[in-house]
């Protein structure tokens, strides 16, 4: 997408998110110091279903999802194995498994990160993984959510695998955070806020992005 797309702030404030990094993804490092990452030249191949994907947008709006959230990572999505073939569950326009390696080629240099939850092995069992994908079935083909709002009618990416762990698991896998708790004083944010939203920013709006998914303490990193 060109830059002046990003109004569809979607990938921008989190897209929405964590889209590829290093473990100061939300620091305050500069989200266009890109020395820490290293570029990966084979696509690991040893995923487990629910494994959480993370990438850097190559869009033009990414580096305002970067601004926003103190974040490398600008989209993320779910992992899943069907019929021997590696696919990510992933909120776009509309929401769509997309296979791995169209993904991660997809995103700025085909650099990309892989985190799991802690004793997946024991907490991931065959019902809750059926859950988890069954949170994801429910919500696919819907309209990606130009707005972030809370509800399952229109859905962003990182809100579709923070609801997918929350839903099968219970779990809080990142910090939910409302949307004016996010960095928005950089004059590109100031002005793709105002173009979507006018003078009614909703600052209270629940929001989880990509950066908060990727620091969350219940995670481990399988590929970085």
């Amino acid at each position: 997408m060109k830059f002046s797309k990003i109004l569809l702030l979607p990938f921008f404030i989190f897209s929405i998110g964590a889209l590829n990094g290093c473990e100061q993804a939300n620091s305050t490092t500069d989200p266009s110091d890109k020395s820490a990452i290293v570029k990966t030249e084979k696509i690991d191949t040893a995923f487990h279903d629910g494994d959480i994907i993370f990438q850097t947008s190559s869009s033009g709006q990414s580096y305002a999802i970067q601004l926003a959230t103190h974040s490398i990572y600008s989209h993320c999505g779910i992992l899943f194995n069907d019929n021997g073939e590696w696919f990510v569950y992933e909120a776009v326009q509309p929401v769509v498994k997309t296979p791995v390696k169209q993904w991660i080629a997809r995103g700025d240099s085909g650099i990309y990160a892989v985190k799991r939850l802690k004793n997946a092995d024991s907490l991931l069992t065959e019902n809750t993984l059926k859950k988890m994908r069954k949170s994801v079935d429910q919500k696919m083909g819907k309209n990606y959510d130009l707005w972030f709002g809370w509800s399952d009618e229109r859905i962003y990416c990182s809100e579709l695998v923070w609801k997918a762990y929350n839903d099968a698991t219970g779990l809080a896998v990142g910090e939910l955070k409302k949307l004016g708790e996010y960095d928005l004083s950089h004059p590109i944010v100031k002005k793709i806020m105002n173009e979507r939203y006018g003078k009614k920013i909703p600052l209270e709006e629940p929001m989880i992005s990509p950066g908060n998914i990727y620091l969350s303490d219940l995670l481990i990193t399988v590929r970085d």
